[in-house]
Protein backbone atom coordinates (compact mmCIF):
# COMPACT_ATOMS: atom_id res chain seq x y z
CA UNK A 1 0.00 0.00 0.00
CA UNK A 2 1.20 3.66 -0.90
CA UNK A 3 1.90 6.28 1.34
CA UNK A 4 0.63 9.44 1.26
CA UNK A 5 2.37 12.56 3.19
CA UNK A 6 0.63 14.96 5.28
CA UNK A 7 1.04 18.37 6.98
CA UNK A 8 -0.94 20.12 9.63
CA UNK A 9 -3.48 22.59 7.95
CA UNK A 10 -4.51 23.68 11.54
CA UNK A 11 -6.88 22.92 14.53
CA UNK A 12 -10.73 23.78 14.77
CA UNK A 13 -13.05 23.67 17.34
CA UNK A 14 -16.63 22.87 17.86
CA UNK A 15 -18.85 25.92 18.67
CA UNK A 16 -21.26 23.30 19.66
CA UNK A 17 -19.15 21.29 21.78
CA UNK A 18 -16.73 22.67 24.58
CA UNK A 19 -13.43 20.20 25.23
CA UNK A 20 -13.22 18.94 21.67
CA UNK A 21 -11.33 19.63 18.30
CA UNK A 22 -10.91 18.47 15.31
CA UNK A 23 -7.05 18.69 14.30
CA UNK A 24 -7.04 19.02 10.43
CA UNK A 25 -4.33 17.53 8.19
CA UNK A 26 -3.42 18.16 5.08
CA UNK A 27 -2.66 15.73 2.01
CA UNK A 28 0.68 16.93 0.44
CA UNK A 29 0.20 16.35 -3.43
CA UNK A 30 -3.95 16.52 -3.25
CA UNK A 31 -6.94 18.64 -2.02
CA UNK A 32 -7.99 16.02 0.66
CA UNK A 33 -8.28 17.36 4.50
CA UNK A 34 -7.88 14.26 7.06
CA UNK A 35 -9.95 15.87 10.26
CA UNK A 36 -9.42 13.98 13.44
CA UNK A 37 -11.14 14.68 16.53
CA UNK A 38 -8.57 15.17 19.55
CA UNK A 39 -8.94 16.26 23.27
CA UNK A 40 -8.40 19.57 24.80
CA UNK A 41 -4.96 18.80 26.05
CA UNK A 42 -3.86 17.01 23.22
CA UNK A 43 -5.22 20.05 21.06
CA UNK A 44 -3.38 22.26 23.52
CA UNK A 45 0.23 20.11 23.45
CA UNK A 46 -0.11 20.31 19.45
CA UNK A 47 -1.09 24.07 19.80
CA UNK A 48 2.33 24.80 21.63
CA UNK A 49 4.18 22.77 19.21
CA UNK A 50 3.08 24.96 16.41
CA UNK A 51 4.20 28.19 18.03
CA UNK A 52 7.56 28.34 18.33
CA UNK A 53 7.27 31.31 20.86
CA UNK A 54 5.37 30.61 23.06
CA UNK A 55 7.02 27.63 25.58
CA UNK A 56 5.19 26.40 28.89
CA UNK A 57 7.09 26.96 32.44
CA UNK A 58 7.45 22.92 32.80
CA UNK A 59 7.72 20.52 30.22
CA UNK A 60 4.02 19.42 29.15
CA UNK A 61 4.23 15.30 28.85
CA UNK A 62 5.26 15.04 25.32
CA UNK A 63 7.86 17.64 26.05
CA UNK A 64 9.19 15.35 28.67
CA UNK A 65 8.97 12.12 26.36
CA UNK A 66 11.30 14.29 23.77
CA UNK A 67 13.58 14.92 26.76
CA UNK A 68 13.76 11.43 27.70
CA UNK A 69 14.10 10.29 24.21
CA UNK A 70 16.97 12.82 23.34
CA UNK A 71 18.94 11.68 26.90
CA UNK A 72 18.74 8.12 25.58
CA UNK A 73 19.53 9.03 21.83
CA UNK A 74 16.50 7.71 20.37
CA UNK A 75 14.57 9.62 17.86
CA UNK A 76 11.20 9.15 16.04
CA UNK A 77 11.74 8.78 12.34
CA UNK A 78 8.12 9.36 10.84
CA UNK A 79 5.05 8.40 12.35
CA UNK A 80 2.15 6.52 10.22
CA UNK A 81 -1.49 6.44 10.39
CA UNK A 82 -2.21 3.27 9.93
CA UNK A 83 -5.69 1.81 10.56
CA UNK A 84 -9.00 3.35 11.02
CA UNK A 85 -11.63 1.29 12.75
CA UNK A 86 -15.42 2.78 13.71
CA UNK A 87 -13.82 6.16 13.60
CA UNK A 88 -10.96 5.39 15.71
CA UNK A 89 -7.85 6.04 14.02
CA UNK A 90 -4.80 3.82 15.01
CA UNK A 91 -0.94 5.05 14.86
CA UNK A 92 2.42 3.88 14.88
CA UNK A 93 6.18 5.34 15.57
CA UNK A 94 8.43 4.85 14.06
CA UNK A 95 11.94 5.12 15.95
CA UNK A 96 15.14 4.70 15.92
CA UNK A 97 18.18 3.69 18.42
CA UNK A 98 22.00 2.48 17.47
CA UNK A 99 20.74 1.99 14.02
CA UNK A 100 17.60 -0.36 15.22
CA UNK A 101 14.14 0.29 14.05
CA UNK A 102 11.20 0.08 16.42
CA UNK A 103 7.44 0.25 15.83
CA UNK A 104 5.75 1.81 18.74
CA UNK A 105 1.71 1.81 19.09
CA UNK A 106 0.58 5.24 19.67
CA UNK A 107 -2.97 7.39 20.02
CA UNK A 108 -3.20 9.58 17.10
CA UNK A 109 -3.12 13.07 18.99
CA UNK A 110 0.05 11.69 20.56
CA UNK A 111 2.20 10.70 17.21
CA UNK A 112 1.76 13.90 15.95
CA UNK A 113 2.45 15.92 19.01
CA UNK A 114 5.51 13.84 19.28
CA UNK A 115 6.32 14.18 15.22
CA UNK A 116 6.53 17.77 16.22
CA UNK A 117 8.34 18.29 18.71
CA UNK A 118 10.71 15.63 16.11
CA UNK A 119 10.19 17.03 13.25
CA UNK A 120 9.33 13.52 11.71
CA UNK A 121 6.81 13.29 8.80
CA UNK A 122 3.36 11.81 9.24
CA UNK A 123 2.40 9.93 6.83
CA UNK A 124 -1.12 7.52 6.49
CA UNK A 125 -1.97 4.78 3.76
CA UNK A 126 -3.74 5.76 0.56
CA UNK A 127 -6.99 3.77 1.45
CA UNK A 128 -7.48 5.15 4.67
CA UNK A 129 -7.47 8.90 2.90
CA UNK A 130 -9.94 7.06 0.30
CA UNK A 131 -11.99 6.59 3.20
CA UNK A 132 -11.72 9.06 5.38
CA UNK A 133 -10.52 12.49 3.14
CA UNK A 134 -12.77 15.30 2.73
CA UNK A 135 -12.02 17.51 -0.44
CA UNK A 136 -12.92 21.63 0.76
CA UNK A 137 -14.51 24.04 -1.96
CA UNK A 138 -11.97 26.70 -1.70
CA UNK A 139 -13.29 30.06 -1.56
CA UNK A 140 -11.05 32.44 -3.15
CA UNK A 141 -12.07 35.77 -1.52
CA UNK A 142 -11.33 33.72 1.69
CA UNK A 143 -8.64 33.92 4.26
CA UNK A 144 -7.21 30.14 4.20
CA UNK A 145 -6.34 30.37 7.50
CA UNK A 146 -9.89 30.84 8.81
CA UNK A 147 -10.05 27.57 9.89
CA UNK A 148 -7.32 27.68 11.99
CA UNK A 149 -7.33 28.51 15.74
CA UNK A 150 -5.10 30.94 17.41
CA UNK A 151 -2.78 29.32 20.08
CA UNK A 152 -4.13 31.25 22.84
CA UNK A 153 -7.63 30.59 21.96
CA UNK A 154 -6.36 27.23 22.73
CA UNK A 155 -4.21 27.47 25.67
CA UNK A 156 -7.03 29.73 27.39
CA UNK A 157 -9.65 27.50 26.73
CA UNK A 158 -12.04 26.06 29.55
CA UNK A 159 -11.19 22.70 29.48
CA UNK A 160 -14.43 21.19 30.44
CA UNK A 161 -16.09 18.68 28.30
CA UNK A 162 -19.76 18.72 27.10
CA UNK A 163 -20.82 16.57 25.40
CA UNK A 164 -23.19 16.41 22.75
CA UNK A 165 -26.57 15.07 22.42
CA UNK A 166 -26.34 15.03 18.57
CA UNK A 167 -27.14 11.46 17.50
CA UNK A 168 -26.41 10.54 13.60
CA UNK A 169 -27.68 6.81 14.09
CA UNK A 170 -31.45 8.10 13.23
CA UNK A 171 -30.39 9.49 9.85
CA UNK A 172 -30.35 7.69 6.51
CA UNK A 173 -27.20 7.53 4.42
CA UNK A 174 -28.66 10.37 2.36
CA UNK A 175 -29.00 13.05 4.63
CA UNK A 176 -25.56 11.88 6.25
CA UNK A 177 -24.19 12.56 3.46
CA UNK A 178 -25.90 16.12 2.76
CA UNK A 179 -25.02 16.95 6.51
CA UNK A 180 -21.42 16.17 5.50
CA UNK A 181 -21.70 18.28 2.30
CA UNK A 182 -23.23 21.16 4.80
CA UNK A 183 -20.41 20.60 7.66
CA UNK A 184 -17.61 20.97 5.57
CA UNK A 185 -18.92 24.38 3.26
CA UNK A 186 -19.56 25.85 6.77
CA UNK A 187 -15.84 24.74 7.98
CA UNK A 188 -17.12 22.78 11.25
CA UNK A 189 -14.85 20.50 10.42
CA UNK A 190 -15.57 18.02 14.44
CA UNK A 191 -18.80 17.85 13.46
CA UNK A 192 -17.68 16.97 9.68
CA UNK A 193 -15.74 14.12 11.36
CA UNK A 194 -18.31 12.76 13.46
CA UNK A 195 -20.82 12.39 10.18
CA UNK A 196 -17.76 10.93 8.51
CA UNK A 197 -17.37 8.52 10.90
CA UNK A 198 -20.78 7.31 11.08
CA UNK A 199 -20.98 6.81 7.15
CA UNK A 200 -17.76 4.81 7.36
CA UNK A 201 -19.58 2.80 10.10
CA UNK A 202 -22.17 1.59 7.86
Amino acid sequence: MSLVKLNIKGISYSQTQNGAYALILNEVDGDRKLPIVIGAFEAQSIAIALEKEIRPPRPLTHDLFKNFADRYEIIIKQIIIHKLVDGVFYSSLICERDNIEEIIDARTSDAIALALRFQAPIFTYKNILDKAGIYLKVDSNKDEDNDNVLVEDIVNEDLETNASNEDYKSQSLEELNVMLEKAVIDEDYERAAKIRDEISKR
